[in-house]
């Protein structure tokens, strides 16, 4: 039986910014993605909409040069699954820093208590 993913509250990387409703903030944005062009209407400033399309077509690209022939939406397939496992670990690899970083600060806030309290008794 497949687990349940973590809620919001458990996943810091998910605490998103709401999406901006204001219609006048959204552009359209036309990209081209394995060849075809497609008008994406985005909240997002056209150049980082350009920027996340060229990143897709960089690794559906990567992923037909690899020498075996495969249709476009199974490279599409395939890339988003790599972009995934990018992500993920990205997000595995923040939370593990995120943590230590935690301790590091938790020891370092006792450590200077201590000598407060060192200097206080002198």
């Amino acid at each position: 039986m497949p687990r349940a993913p973590p809620n919001a509250a458990t996943r810091p990387w998910d605490r998103r910014r709401p999406p901006v409703t204001d219609p006048e903030r959204r552009s359209s944005v036309t990209v081209r993605i394995a060849g075809e062009e497609h008008t994406i209407r985005a909240n997002a400033e056209p150049e980082y909409t350009r920027s996340c399309a060229s990143y897709v077509d960089d690794r559906i690209s990567e992923i037909r040069s690899q020498g075996a022939l495969v249709e476009t939406h199974k490279a599409a397939i395939l890339a988003a699954l790599s972009i995934s496992d990018e992500l993920l670990r990205a997000r595995e690899e923040l939370e593990r820093v995120r943590k230590e970083v935690g301790s590091l600060a938790t020891k370092l806030a006792r450590r200077i208590e201590a000598e407060l309290a060192a200097a206080d008794s002198e």
